[in-house]
């Protein structure tokens, strides 16, 4: 029992260092949102460009070697573009 402990701890010990990585290039990455977002204000362009995030998904999927996290990251990444719409609408209110 204590070896499946041992595992179960050591593998979330790793989820959290993966974590800690994901909020970093979180952070990073809405920080590019906030220049898009301004280029988008000084340019009157649309926030939703339905191309490009068709383009992202397809690119990024393309690089995924696991046919089983398709679907999952087709997921993690509409969120994340949800996200940074959201975010984007959020600063153009202001």
């Amino acid at each position: 029992m204590v070896k499946k402990m041992d595992k179960l701890k050591e593998a979330r010990e790793k989820i959290d260092e993966i974590d800690e990585q994901l909020l970093n290039f979180f952070v990073a990455r809405m920080r590019v949102v906030e220049d898009v977002v301004n280029y988008k204000i000084e340019h009157n362009l649309e926030i939703f460009d339905k191309k490009r995030e068709e383009e992202i998904i397809k690119k990024n999927i393309e690089k995924l070697d696991e046919e089983k996290l398709v679907k999952y990251y087709t997921k993690f990444i509409k969120n994340l573009m949800d996200i940074s719409k959201e975010y984007q609408k959020e600063k153009l209110r202001k």
